[in-house]
């Protein structure tokens, strides 16, 4: 999970605006300690051609050094900020090969669900995506609040519980990389990991309509009784999507959320008494 290894346009963006923002600021950090040091060392009691002043006050040309540099550093910090929020907008369109490919991602406690309307199938904890083509992920919790973010390919957004968030991702190169949830949200946060298999369009297609012919099924039902309950699972199965409408009702909340994270000892009994 190195964000300084991009795999795709977006995090490398990213990567760049991460760098040049630190640059930026080195130019006052770096001067400011070596100044430090030179003070130090001119201004020490065996220097005896150091200037005793007390009598000082204000210096114009001083004054002009102490507040043009950090103001300039300051606009050209707000400038890459700036221009690079608007051109990473999350749901700014990502050029690629094809059509691209639609995702709709789910939050739980504590594990992640990926549905693929257009191929009618989903998995747990495992990402597919063919090489080069636009993600359009489409986001939300069906429980608490969870932050969806792949380090190599980048733009962490949150998902909330009753709202849909968009994301637009591309993957350049073939391989296996990781994914997390960054938002502590209970017990389970830290295996709160998938697995992300960048593959070619090929091995894609050939992987959604082998995951379409299995035998395990999700519907409402699988997806209350089995995926709603507060796990970490120690398998990532793949689905058949039988419910085309599951990623609507789960946002609408016409399936209802999930319990969220329960308080444990001290914390319940105060919020009981409460």
């Amino acid at each position: 999970m190195n964000i300084l290894d991009p795999q795709g346009p977006i995090a490398a963006a990213n990567k760049t605006i991460l760098i040049d923002s630190i640059a930026i600021m080195l130019a006052i950090v770096v001067p400011t300690i070596i100044a430090i040091f030179v003070f130090a060392f001119w201004f020490r009691k065996s220097n005896a051609r150091a200037i005793y002043w007390p009598d000082w006050e204000y210096s114009g040309r001083l004054e002009l050094v102490v507040w043009s540099i950090p103001a300039l550093t300051i606009i050209l910090l707000g400038g890459v900020a700036w221009i690079g929020s608007h051109q990473l907008d999350p749901a700014r369109p990502v050029d690629g090969t094809g059509g691209g490919i639609t995702i709709e991602v789910v939050s739980l406690d504590w594990k992640w669900l990926f549905i693929y309307p257009d191929q009618r199938v989903a998995a747990v904890n495992t990402l597919t995506v063919p090489i080069g083509a636009p993600l359009h992920f489409r986001l939300t919790s069906a429980s608490v609040m969870s932050v969806f973010f792949i380090p190599q390919l980048g733009s962490m957004i949150y998902t909330m519980n009753g709202m849909v968030t968009k994301l637009e991702l591309r993957a350049d190169t073939v391989g296996d990389f990781q994914g997390l949830s960054a938002h502590f949200n209970g017990d389970g946060f830290p295996d709160m990991l998938f697995d992300v298999h960048v593959v070619s369009q090929t091995d894609f297609d050939s992987w959604a309509s082998t995951t379409a012919r299995g035998d395990k099924a999700l519907d409402a039902d699988v997806y209350r009784n089995e995926l709603l309950k507060q796990s970490v699972p120690k398998d990532k199965p793949a689905y058949k999507l039988t419910d085309p409408l599951l990623f609507h009702d789960i946002a609408t909340q016409k399936i209802p959320p999930g319990p969220g994270p329960e308080l444990q000892g001290a914390a319940k009994e105060a919020s009981n008494a409460r």
